[in-house]
């Protein structure tokens, strides 16, 4: 679906006026006949050119609605093709249906105006909403990664993920409202009509012009793939869609060399060698490969190594890595791994005065075959004093 670039430039315009506060009335009747026409994308188009202005999504929060609702006219009268029963859309779509279910019979307790007697029942069910995280996921880490690799309009989906944001810090709120033992009906009754409000308008705006936007631009394959990531999440209030076996994804590693560089393909992504023991030694942990020869084969060099190691113990046998008085408990992890018993190990010591975690992995290649063991040490010494919730970034 082609936008009409002339009308997409002057509803930008329009939205400008809005968010400069300008007369309301004043600016509908000058845009009217654009504002009667237009589409998904072009909306999509809209706020994406207020992001490129400078504009933030938490400014543009406080308008979105105001300015969706007089978009309302046009957009439910929008026809778009209609996704494929059983598709990733598909069950997004599902999904609100049944979120909708759930909120009505919310609201049908809050009729009821018994606070006091219902708060238990309402504490369950709010709490339950909790499992819609789910949806909001599959959208922030599958479909809008899609989107945004088409058109840059896409950037906006931003203001939708500031949307997920206020519904999660919403819900949050109204928990320990009611876990409260002094829980106040009016505070209860101010944030409920909060989060009914956030909620109801993210459906009806994926209704709308999240997903006929995304109907219009993303092809078979893409929503296929899109599917096969999906069952890594959760299915909030509906079936759990079955399994089909071409909805498994298939190994695909492999190494190719790129001018100069080696790089590894695989499905989640690529990284050149050199990439890859950058990564490796940033990780503030020491890592120790060993193969299922029990054989020494890599180490990683991170700034601060706890444990010595250096690469004369490159292919040396792990048994002879140990002191003598703990190579039955080498042996014993090695045993149980091969065997499949068990596929980790942890262990934690005083070091110096750090408090150091000490953990095995069993490593098995896509066949479910011992390959080896992975050791990983850190230092938890500050991670244990860890208390409460730091959002903010501060320097040290």
């Amino acid at each position: 679906m082609e936008t009409n670039a002339g009308r997409v430039e002057r509803l930008t315009q329009y939205v400008k006026g809005v968010l400069e506060k300008r007369d309301g009335t004043m600016l509908y009747n000058e845009y009217k006949e654009d504002l009667e026409k237009v589409t998904p994308q072009e909306a999509f188009e809209i706020f994406s050119n207020q992001i490129q202005r400078g504009i933030k999504p938490k400014e543009i929060l406080e308008i979105l609605d105001k300015v969706i609702h007089v978009f309302n006219k046009s957009l439910i009268k929008y026809q778009w093709k209609k996704p494929e029963k059983g598709s990733f859309l598909d069950a997004l779509m599902k999904e609100n249906e049944a979120l909708e279910e759930k909120l009505s019979a919310i609201k049908e307790i809050i009729k009821k105006k018994d606070f006091k007697n219902n708060k238990d029942d309402l504490l369950k069910r709010i709490e339950e909403l909790q499992q819609f995280d789910d949806h909001y996921l599959k959208k922030e880490n599958i479909l809008f990664p899609y989107l945004e690799k088409k058109m840059k309009k896409f950037e906006g989906l931003s203001i939708m993920w500031a949307l997920h944001d206020e519904a999660r810090a919403s819900l949050k709120k109204l928990i320990y409202i009611l876990k409260s033992e002094e829980a106040s009906e009016t505070d209860f009754n101010v944030e409920i009509g909060n989060l009914l409000f956030i909620l109801y308008g993210l459906v009806y705006k994926e209704k709308y012009i999240l997903f006929p936007s995304a109907m219009e631009v993303i092809d078979d394959k893409e929503w296929y793939d899109m599917k096969k990531q999906s069952y890594e999440y959760g299915f909030p209030f509906i079936e759990r869609p079955p399994i089909e076996k071409d909805d498994i994804w298939e190994e695909e590693d492999k190494v190719v060399k790129q001018g100069q560089e080696l790089v590894m393909k695989t499905e989640t992504g690529e990284i050149s060698f050199q990439q890859a023991l950058m990564i490796f030694n940033a990780l503030p942990v020491d890592l120790t490969y060993v193969d299922e020869n029990n054989k020494v084969r890599f180490f990683t060099r991170p700034k601060d190594r706890i444990f010595p190691r250096s690469p004369a113990a490159i292919g040396r046998d792990v048994r002879n890595c140990h002191p003598p008085q703990s190579v039955h408990v080498v042996e014993n992890i090695i045993d149980e791994f091969r065997k499949g018993h068990k596929d980790s190990a942890t262990f934690w010591i005083q070091m110096k005065e750090r408090t150091i975690l000490i953990q095995y992995f069993a490593m098995k290649d896509s066949e479910g075959q011992y390959k080896g063991v992975l050791e990983v040490s850190q230092d938890i010494t500050e991670i244990k004093k860890i208390e409460g919730e730091k959002r903010l970034l501060e320097w040290q």
